[in-house]
């Protein structure tokens, strides 16, 4: 079973500073059809304005990844961690028993443009966590790029999670195929470009949600980005 969720059908909030795209239900945005899909709680598209940000929140209980597309994320939290993130870079935060944190654009006049996704973990209460790696434009050329997984697996930031997450850049005549498991659920988010996934064109902001699937095949892609995670049922 495929389910394709256009883009220009997610929630979208206004804030003015931040202009934020939900692909599931989140704050104000509320769709009893798209709560989530498996353990994938939240994907937000948000850009933000130069010299402006979220100012320190906290959360509980999340394995929270941030992947920047454009822009840099200044991030900084209650463990001591005080970081810029570029793009080509994944933020993974362990929210687990409790953490604070801000994220700030002090940019004065480039916007910030990132994927904020939250993924349920496997364990209640753990030890708040963070790690930030770069993968190289390279290593997801033509291909997916493990960059998340719950052993750390090829180098990949560790998810306290039954989820996978992969990156991969596609052009022209590249393509990729994954095998999933059909007792799983997987799900495709296009960040950027056009890419068509089992035989689903997709467009920027587009996703794909599959289950009962046995594989993935990515192809016809023109300067796509796209984001492809392996979800508990």
């Amino acid at each position: 079973m495929m389910q394709l969720r256009r883009s220009q059908e997610r929630g979208h909030a206004d804030h003015g500073w931040l202009q934020s795209h939900h692909s599931f239900s989140f704050a104000d945005y509320f769709d009893p059809a798209f709560m989530g899909w498996g353990n994938l709680r939240v994907i937000n598209e948000d850009r933000i304005a130069p010299g402006t940000g979220f100012g320190t929140h906290g959360h509980r209980d999340m394995e929270i990844v941030s992947y920047v597309l454009a822009g840099n994320l200044a991030h900084r939290d209650s463990l001591g961690n005080v970081q810029g993130i570029p793009p080509g870079e994944v933020q993974r935060m362990s929210a687990g028993r409790g953490v604070t944190h801000s994220e700030f654009n002090h940019a004065p006049n480039q916007t910030t443009h990132f994927l904020q996704i939250w993924i349920e973990p496997s364990e209640r209460g753990i030890d708040p966590g963070y790690e930030q790696k770069a993968f190289a434009e390279a290593d997801k050329r033509g291909r997916l790029r493990l960059v998340a997984a719950p052993d750390g697996a090829d180098g990949a930031v560790t998810l306290h999670a039954d989820a996978r997450l992969y990156a991969g850049l596609f052009d022209g005549p590249e393509t990729a195929e994954l095998a999933l498991d059909p007792a799983r659920k997987a799900y495709v988010h296009l960040v950027r470009g056009r890419l068509r996934a089992n035989g689903q064109p997709l467009s920027a902001g587009d996703a794909l949600m599959l289950q009962d699937e046995s594989s993935l095949r990515l192809d016809q892609g023109c300067e796509a980005e796209v984001l492809v995670f392996d979800l508990a049922p």
